[in-house]
């Protein structure tokens, strides 16, 4: 049977590194997502996309023809994959529920001590933009929220709350999380993140 070329993007690697392309492409989702994290979605335009990534405007169209939208989708994507692996070390080596929600919400406030309060969660704030009108960033949003539960879901149970409880504390643990987050950025005051480790930890009893 004849071989089909097959229609995914194909990353071209010149001696082992990215392309210009992929370069790039990487510099723009990058600036997007920092950009999108410190100012929203409505106040981020392409004008300051292009000017803070250094790259041609006409680079920004040819990798993303949906314009803004497509390139805030891609970046969200990004950060959450940024906000994944956060998790994941959250959950590395916790043999608890409590121990996963004290350890990630440790770590998010050190990297909003790091930012010095510029940058909160990459989803949360797009997520109050993202409406019908905007079906690529709205899915790009829930699918990183649906990501995240389903990673802290599948840990819980392992930790052993049961598979009724688990996708409950889930939404739980991570609604609180977002709000803490959101809090703290504003208030520049990581105690809100403090109290809901706290607070939220006697709900976790295996």
């Amino acid at each position: 049977m004849e071989h089909q070329p097959s229609d995914a993007p194909k990353t071209e690697i010149l001696d082992g590194r990215q392309s210009k392309g992929d370069r790039t492409r990487q510099a723009l989702v990058e600036t997007t997502a920092r950009l999108l994290q410190e100012h929203g979605f409505a106040a981020t335009g392409l004008n300051q996309i292009v000017r803070e990534s250094g790259q041609p405007r006409g680079s920004l169209y040819f990798h993303f023809p949906g314009g803004k939208e497509e390139l805030a989708a891609a970046a969200v994507t990004a950060g959450a994959a940024q906000v994944e692996a956060i998790l994941q070390d959250g959950l590395a080596g916790a043999d608890s529920p409590q121990a996963v929600l004290a350890k990630t919400s440790a770590l998010f406030a050190d990297e909003l001590l790091a930012s010095q309060f510029s940058k909160g969660c990459p989803v949360s704030t797009v997520a109050l933009e993202a409406t019908k009108a905007t079906p690529l960033l709205q899915r790009a949003c829930a699918d990183a929220y649906e990501a995240w539960l389903a990673l802290i879901t599948e840990t819980f149970i392992r930790l052993g709350l049961s598979s009724d409880r688990s996708p409950r504390l889930a939404r739980l643990t991570l609604s609180s999380i977002e709000g803490a987050l959101l809090l703290a950025k504003a208030t520049q005051d990581i105690t809100p993140l403090n109290d809901v480790a706290a607070d939220l930890s006697p709900l976790l009893k295996v």
